[in-house]
């Protein structure tokens, strides 16, 4: 899996809504985050802000004063986002490390280092894009994936997913590039969004239940969570 998936037709075949639909649900992460730290950011940035929709939403729920951005590598998901573009949201056909000379208090990298072949790379040059970092990454390794391995497998072949995190290894592969930790929590799309498949859909309330029992035991085991982390 490569670049290539994004740049040709491949992903726009296998993921026809480029994920629109669970846009409203991540937007509510990340204002969360930003809300608990008290954050006032006037420039916001998305490097793989894919159909735009997250930024869109931001667009429509945070203050007048904050100017979007978003890169993005495909051409279909591109042709989407100009669905959605306003004076104070715009996007750009291009990797954003090709822009040497711009600096955002927000740069978002939500659902993407798994995707990216050097994500240790990618990581450290967007350190210099913002005084903020926003990272959501799906914790694909459990018990249960590892014990199964279809659900990792699947992934890999319908969105990509080439690398693969528990909650520890996320948060350690950050602080060994250097990233400062401000905050983090589990997000749970696995019981907020609509199930994908019957066994998703049994394995809900176990999940929901164990959840408030024990957070990182109900992750580690049962799975379906992702981490959103604040950094600088």
């Amino acid at each position: 899996m490569s670049e290539k998936m994004y740049t040709t037709s491949e992903y726009l075949e296998k993921n026809p809504t480029w994920h629109v639909e669970d846009s409203l649900w991540k937007t509510k992460q990340i204002l969360n985050i930003i809300e608990r730290n008290k954050l006032q950011p006037s420039s916001i940035c998305e490097v793989g802000c894919g159909a735009g929709e997250i930024l869109n939403q931001m667009y429509l729920q945070m203050s007048d004063k904050v100017s979007f951005v978003g890169y993005e590598i495909s051409h279909q998901a591109f042709e989407l986002c100009q669905q959605r573009k306003k004076d104070r949201l715009q996007f750009h056909l291009k990797n954003s490390f090709q822009d040497n000379n711009v600096f955002f208090d927000i740069v978002l990298a939500i659902d993407v280092i798994e995707h990216v072949e050097d994500y240790f790379g990618f990581l450290r040059n967007i350190r210099e894009k913002g005084q903020y970092k926003i990272f959501h990454i799906p914790l694909d390794i459990s018990v249960q994936t590892v014990l199964r391995s279809s659900p990792i497998l699947k992934g890999r072949q319908s969105v990509g997913h080439i690398h693969y995190f528990t909650k520890e290894t996320a948060l350690a592969t950050l602080a060994d590039i250097g990233y400062e930790i401000l905050d983090y929590f589990y997000t749970a799309g696995s019981i907020d969004l609509p199930a994908k498949s019957f066994k998703s859909l049994l394995v809900k309330l176990p999940r929901k239940i164990l959840y408030k029992l024990n957070k990182d035991m109900t992750a580690r085991v049962l799975g379906g969570y992702s981490l959103i982390v604040l950094a600088k």
